[in-house]
């Protein structure tokens, strides 16, 4: 009997080890992404994006620790980031619930917003575009996070309904081929991709190539306004709202469609169709690598070593979706040109939310606004770590370049449609 009561001694001993064993088990994994902890930055992202194509959700920590990620734990989480040389911290319950009230409290301009379900993502860029062509689809690739591409035949047939978040590549949306002109008229590149573009407007039933880019970007807009995510960056930010406020006017001069622009074209354009930009100049001369006055490249007077934009604060608490957007490691981001570089303030509508800028040069680097029941993100120039991105540039190397703040804000992007609906409110 005495045997019988000490054994049973010892399975109640071992039980009760064995419970508290897993009151203290980890069971859940930070990613943290500060600057003095991250290895890789850029790979965290697309570790996050890996949880959610597992229907697993995730906590993103908004201003904690540069933006962390928290994860239910499990092998393939720790696996993963091992593999991709992600830093992780491993957190028991009561670490977790300690955090989790920290980030929850008043005083703190913190906030935990759920992550559900990986957006499908569309690249709009034209075939034969190599990844390295646009920042997006090479941190794409870098980060591991699936995409598909589509162009103008696809997103003409209503294909964007597939997809919940829409980047625009560095595009021209008002036929005039990016307005190389002046520069690149008899280089072999420039003829072919003139000749390729208009066979593709003739064989999708246009007779210009402005009036097919007009109806894409139609086509593009009401996938925003039905509740799509678009994100753009350099000339196709000013140039697809220069194609909208130019809806039935002629603008393009003879070099570029055969013939003249209309007469006086300026006044008839109209600034209530576009998604952000008012009041803006068009560049009449086909010679200039210009669309119009929103684009700042021209009126910059900043030594390369003094090129930075800062990131706007926001209220974690009352304002989650500007400050999902502007999650860093680090509030102030080195600058880098492109066609278009930033935006001049003066242009832009007074609804649209500017979420970078530069003080000193009083410009907008990245602002957000919302259209219908969606949302847009224009961000400008061209490659966060390639300064004055030229035609003909190697591409960059984005393994030089794991904690590229300016890439972050890409990937900023890419998580916002993930997050639970009730987040998406201003």
């Amino acid at each position: 009997m005495k045997t019988s009561i000490n054994t049973h001694k010892t399975i109640l001993f071992l039980l009760f080890f064995w419970v508290g064993c897993l009151l203290v088990h980890a069971t859940f994994v930070l990613i943290p992404m500060d600057a003095d902890t991250q290895k890789n930055h850029l790979k965290a992202y697309g570790i996050t994006f890996l949880a959610l194509t597992k229907s697993t959700k995730v906590s993103w920590l908004l201003n904690y620790r540069g933006g962390s990620f928290l994860l239910p734990d499990s092998d393939w989480v720790r696996k993963e980031c091992q593999l991709r040389d992600v830093s992780f911290e491993i957190l028991t319950d009561e670490n977790t619930t300690s955090l989790l009230e920290l980030i929850s409290s008043p005083s703190q301009n913190m906030e935990s917003v759920v992550l559900e379900k990986a957006p499908k993502i569309a690249v709009y860029s034209p075939e034969g575009n190599l990844p390295w062509d646009d920042a997006v689809t090479m941190v794409l690739t870098y980060a591991e996070i699936p995409y598909k591409t589509i162009y103008d035949e696809q997103v003409l047939n209503d294909e964007l309904i597939a997809y919940d978040w829409l980047h625009l590549h560095h595009e021209d949306f008002t036929g005039q081929y990016g307005k190389f002109y002046g520069s690149f008229r008899g280089a072999a590149w420039y003829l072919k991709e003139k000749k390729e573009a208009e066979e593709l407007a003739i064989r999708l039933g246009y007779q210009k190539v402005s009036q097919e880019k007009l109806a894409v970007s139609k086509k593009i807009r009401d996938f925003v306004i039905g509740g799509g995510f678009m994100f753009a960056m350099c000339s196709a930010t000013d140039s697809f709202d220069i194609a909208l406020s130019a809806d039935g006017v002629d603008i393009c001069e003879p070099m570029f469609d055969g013939d003249p622009s209309v007469p006086n074209y300026q006044s008839k354009v109209d600034f209530s169709k576009t998604f952000a930009f008012k009041n803006f100049i068009l560049e009449r001369d086909p010679n200039t690598y210009e669309f119009s006055s929103i684009d700042m490249t021209n009126k910059r007077q900043i030594p390369k070593e003094m090129d930075y934009f800062s990131l706007m604060d926001f209220s974690a608490k009352w304002d989650p979706v500007p400050t999902m957007l502007t999650q860093n490691h680090t509030l102030l981001v080195k600058g880098f040109m492109g066609q278009t570089t930033s935006f001049d303030p003066e242009t832009i509508k007074s609804d649209v939310l500017v979420l970078g800028k530069n003080e000193s040069n009083r410009e907008a680097k990245y602002i957000h606004g919302i259209r219908g029941k969606g949302f847009f993100t224009f961000y400008g120039g061209h490659d966060p770590e390639d300064y004055q991105h030229r035609v003909g540039d190697p591409k960059t190397e984005l393994e030089l370049h794991p904690n590229s703040p300016g890439y972050r804000l890409i990937l900023n992007n890419i998580l916002f449609p993930a997050a639970k609906k009730k987040e998406h409110k201003t």
